[in-house]
């Protein structure tokens, strides 16, 4: 039965080689399990419990999500195959979920180490592209915008009257983001200094020395290059920025909403994430609440 189904798949699905072979290994790797349960268990006779029974073995053996839900979907796929041909009766497979994907934790810079970076001693003033560097870090680190974001941003977008950013995120949605004095002095220093540096063709904020508009690569490049200053983490993308925003908030006890707000998320679920890093703010409610916390 096993080799008919290998065959489907190679001369009437087409599937490449290599597919043919992952699936075949994950349909000896159960054979080999329900008959070591009992060597009366056949492929007519196997129910959903075994099935489930070998996810759960699979998962106990150390395999991640990813690898268990594709040795299931091959099974699902035999099984289909089976029942359509009459080879079975019942498809043991069909209504068995596999386990849920897990998200990677989102990772974040630490703030004493981004105080460290953007110390105002480390920077040149005078020099543009050290200049911009600083404030493609603060805009992400202060405003926790997406790299996109960032980049879209114009000159019409800044509000130094409001402190405020107007931001137009995914699906052309716009968001105000306050800003602080800091964000404000970088900003008109930045500006002061690409006027005189840079001959401008844009409407852009922050400008290439050809005075163009500064492409999503270039931004991640120059973060890649600042985060590594202060950290080894092999991550060093803008997005962590992003992340550490939030995570910075959270710790400093913001509301999750709020977060969500200034995030740009349509769903408070994916602001949840965060709430992981907020091992500072855990770590004062055991001081204050738990009786000896301070010894």
């Amino acid at each position: 039965m096993v080799e008919r189904f290998l065959d489907y798949l190679r001369y009437e699905r087409n599937r490449s080689e290599l597919t043919v072979v992952r699936y075949e290994k994950s349909l000896r790797d159960f054979k080999a399990f329900f008959e070591s349960l009992s060597k009366e268990i056949t492929w007519e006779t196997v129910d959903a419990d075994i099935v489930r029974d070998w996810l759960e073995s699979l998962m106990d053996k150390g395999d991640k999500a990813t690898s268990v839900n594709a040795d299931l979907a091959a099974l699902k796929s035999f099984y289909r195959f089976a029942l359509a041909r009459k080879l079975v009766e019942n498809d043991p497979a069909h209504c068995v979920r596999g386990p849920k994907k897990q998200k990677p934790l989102p990772q974040y810079v630490r703030e004493q180490e981004m105080d460290k970076l953007l110390d105002q001693e480390n920077w040149e003033d005078d020099n543009y592209e050290d200049v911009r560097a600083r404030t493609i870090l603060l805009l992400l680190y202060e405003a926790g915008l997406r790299r996109s974001e960032l980049v879209g941003l114009d000159d019409k977008d800044i509000d130094f009257g409001t402190r405020q950013l107007k931001v137009t995120g995914k699906r052309n949605k716009q968001r105000i983001i306050p800003f602080g004095e800091e964000l404000e002095t970088e900003l008109r220093d930045f500006m002061e200094v690409r006027d005189r540096e840079v001959s401008k063709n844009s409407t852009a904020l922050l400008l290439d020395k050809h005075g163009e508009r500064v492409t999503a690569n270039q931004v991640y490049r120059e973060v890649r290059k600042q985060l590594g200053k202060v950290t080894t983490m092999k991550k060093k993308s803008p997005h962590v920025l992003r992340h550490s925003f939030a995570t910075a908030l959270l710790n400093h006890e913001a509301g999750l909403e709020s977060v969500r707000q200034l995030l740009g998320h349509e769903s408070l679920k994916t602001t949840e994430i965060y709430t992981h890093t907020t091992f500072e703010q855990l770590r004062r409610v055991y001081k204050e609440a738990h009786p000896r916390g301070t010894k």
